[in-house]
């Protein structure tokens, strides 16, 4: 479709425990995949994670270059009203991108205005839109969450790789090694397959405690090995098919306590996420919901936590000004979906020098 110049643009950005997406649409028409420019230089970068949750640092590194290549595609006299950024570990980490986050994209893009939100949020946002529900989110990690249809956020989950997230890649791929090592060491409860597998992909199993642990993208490193789970159950190993078997269980448990936090009887309930593209978890997740949710209604998201980080944007540039340009209580008029910071901000962005509007290159 071509557009025409001059028009405002929202970006959105989904930072997960595997890379960076960003895109780009028009902000005056609901947001069209059709339409959507995405940058993929990013797409394979990981961003570390520090004591403040994720680096902001390390992830400006990758952002602006990919938001200059962004802007260098727009349409001439092109700007951008708003940028919406959903992160892994938002809700509970999110202290170092709330702080470091807003000059940098105003001085990239000359918007007004930014939403900060945990992943869990774009991918609410991407899958059910604003519609009650609940969706479930799984990839490195694992969240559910659910709109309660007086309009406010219940999560189960998403603790992380340390003390949580069970069922998703991180978790998956952690008990595959764990699998690997019990074949390793002649214990009950071991995978030869699946020994093979981690010889394969990481080297001698002897070099895996001090290939993995000291690194800051752990997760992502074991959530490497999900795939190969998958592919071993597939193959027939006992063992991996009751792994995934499990990961289903908790999936389920955790869809369930969110859909019984959000109320309502009969939830909508959408699952998204890169982990759901292995047909073995799905159905294995779908099995253990019918038992544990039967009354839920499950069915395909719209799109992906890049769609919701564009919807936000959208809804955040049409929103009225806000109050002082602070994260605002848990009402803002024009945005559809409820406010809960560090769950879900909105801030105005500090003026950028010169006239509003994109810096290209």
């Amino acid at each position: 479709m071509e557009q025409t110049a001059g028009e405002c643009w929202v970006v959105g950005v989904d930072v997960g425990g595997s890379g960076v997406r960003v895109g780009a649409a028009p902000a005056d028409r609901p947001v069209d995949p059709a339409v959507t420019r995405t940058v993929a230089a990013a797409a394979a970068a990981r961003v570390s994670a520090s004591a403040g949750g994720q680096d902001a640092r390390a992830l400006l590194d990758r952002l602006l270059p990919a938001l200059g290549s962004l802007v260098a595609g727009l349409p001439g006299g092109a700007r951008i009203g708003a940028v919406a950024v959903g992160a892994t570990g938002m809700a509970l980490l999110g202290r170092d991108l709330a702080a470091r986050l807003p000059g940098p994209l105003a001085r990239a893009t000359g918007a007004r205005r930014l939403v900060l939100a945990g992943d869990a949020v774009t991918a609410y946002a991407g899958a059910l839109g604003t519609a009650a529900g609940v969706v479930v989110a799984g990839g490195t990690g694992l969240v559910a969450i659910g709109l309660r249809p007086g309009g406010s956020w219940c999560r189960a989950d998403g603790w992380g790789q340390l003390l949580g997230d069970c069922g998703g890649g991180a978790w998956i791929g952690r008990a595959g090694l764990e699998a690997a090592l019990r074949a390793q060491d002649g214990r009950n409860g071991g995978s030869p397959v699946l020994l093979a597998a981690a010889e394969r992909h990481y080297g001698p199993v002897a070099g895996l405690p001090a290939a993995l642990q000291p690194r800051p993208d752990r997760a992502a490193l074991l959530a490497e090995f999900a795939p190969a789970v998958v592919a071993a159950a597939e193959e027939g190993c006992p063992v991996a098919g009751g792994l995934l078997r499990r990961a289903g269980e908790e999936i389920a448990a955790t869809a369930t306590a969110a859909a019984r936090a959000a109320g309502g009887a009969g939830p909508r309930l959408a699952l998204t996420g890169g982990l759901f593209r292995f047909d073995p978890l799905r159905r294995a997740t779908l099995d253990a919901l019918a038992v544990r949710l039967p009354t839920a209604r499950p069915g395909p998201p719209d799109g992906p936590p890049l769609l919701g980080a564009l919807r936000l944007a959208a809804a955040a540039s049409a929103a009225p000004a806000l109050r002082g340009g602070a994260p605002i209580g848990t009402v803002a008029p024009g945005f559809p979906w409820p406010l809960d910071p560090p769950l879900l901000s909105l801030l105005d962005l500090p003026a950028a020098d010169g006239p509003r509007g994109p810096r290209r290159p």
